[in-house]
Parts: C-alpha cells; sequence; structure tokens
C-alpha cells in the first residue's frame, strides 16, 4: 500500500484512478499531475519508484487537499453566515443554496414530508379515530 497525501492507496490502482481517491482532486487534475511529472498513465502504483511517489506527494502540496479543503469550504460557508448572505441563510436553513427547486424535491434537506392544507374525506375519518385514542 502506497501512503499519499495522509491515504493508504491500493498498490493494484492506475496511478491516475489512485490520485483521484484523494479529496479535492479529480481526474482533470489527477492526468494533469501525471503528464507534468512525465509518468506513463498506464503505470501502477506498484510500479513506481521511490523518488515518483515524492515527486507526487510534493506536487499535491500545491493544491488543498483533504483536511486543508474541508477546512476552507467550511470557513467559506461560515462567512456567509456571517455576513448574512442569502446563500448564508439557505445554508443555516439547510436548504439547498444554488437556486435548485424545493417544491418537489430537496426532501433530503427538508425532512419527511407533513401534509399542510385540505384532507380526503377518508384519509381525516382514519385520522380523527387515532386522535380519539389518544385522549383516552
Amino acid at each position: 500500500m502506497a501512503r499519499i497525501a495522509g491515504l493508504n492507496l491500493d498498490d493494484n490502482w492506475r496511478v491516475v484512478y489512485a490520485l483521484t481517491r484523494i479529496k479535492g482532486i479529480g481526474w482533470k487534475l489527477s492526468g494533469k499531475i501525471v503528464t507534468e511529472l512525465k509518468i506513463a498513465d498506464s503505470k501502477r502504483l506498484k510500479d513506481l519508484s521511490p523518488e515518483e511517489l515524492s515527486s507526487i506527494a510534493a506536487k499535491l502540496e500545491e493544491y488543498d487537499t483533504e483536511g486543508e479543503l474541508a477546512r476552507r469550504v467550511r470557513e467559506d460557508v461560515r462567512r456567509l453566515i456571517e455576513i448574512g448572505s442569502y446563500r448564508g441563510s439557505r445554508h443555516r436553513k439547510n436548504l439547498p443554496a444554488r437556486g435548485q427547486r424545493t417544491r418537489s424535491n430537496a426532501r433530503q434537506n427538508r425532512g419527511k414530508r407533513r401534509t399542510v392544507g385540505a384532507f380526503k374525506k377518508d384519509m381525516l375519518s382514519k385520522m380523527q379515530p387515532a386522535a380519539n385514542k389518544t385522549k383516552e
């Protein structure tokens, strides 16, 4: 197992794929890093020399990854909340902040459905006996 950026990566993974397992590194950036360091795309982690592993680790230091990235995002959200922006208020209420619709979606954020307004007669009759049992 190779250890890069504080993560244990499987030796059988290709280098380009293995770098995408690091938070903050996607396919495009992973490919860019590999081409800049002149490492073959088909190479696997077990085939890398210690010098190549250290050069990859040094290159990753230039980017925010893992804990640094999470801290920066958390600070950005906290700043939005503190300045009282609309996006900050959406984050505070745990609702979508980027203009997504909430009328029919965003169930994970909004919670379980609660019917407000008119009920059908059969639903209302089912609910009333349950309410009477709780009073007794």
